[in-house]
């Protein structure tokens, strides 16, 4: 199992876009094959910056569900919203 975890800052006008999207896309992202877990998390000092925090069941999973068009119209639509440029991170758990 992998760990993903996307650090995304957005335009404050845009804030309410966003979650309006992930809203609409999470249960599908939920159910994809590989997908174990999913969360959204808000920076506490900072509003317009989130992370998404998920779990893969390996990193074969998580690049399936990058490659589909899904995904990409997505992050296309997401990209849009961007401040700066997001950070990722894939790790594991080691205890």
């Amino acid at each position: 199992m992998i760990i993903r975890i996307v650090k995304i800052k957005f335009q404050v006008e845009k804030v309410g876009d966003f979650l309006q999207l992930f809203e609409q896309k999470k249960l599908k992202i939920e159910a994809w094959d590989g997908c174990t877990h999913l969360e959204l998390w808000q920076d506490e000092q900072d509003a317009n910056t989130f992370f998404t925090y998920s779990h893969w069941q390996s990193e074969a999973h998580l690049n399936a569900y990058r490659a589909h068009p899904f995904f990409r119209e997505t992050w296309k639509i997401s990209k849009s919203f961007f401040s700066e440029a997001p950070q990722a991170w894939s790790v594991k758990k080691r205890y």
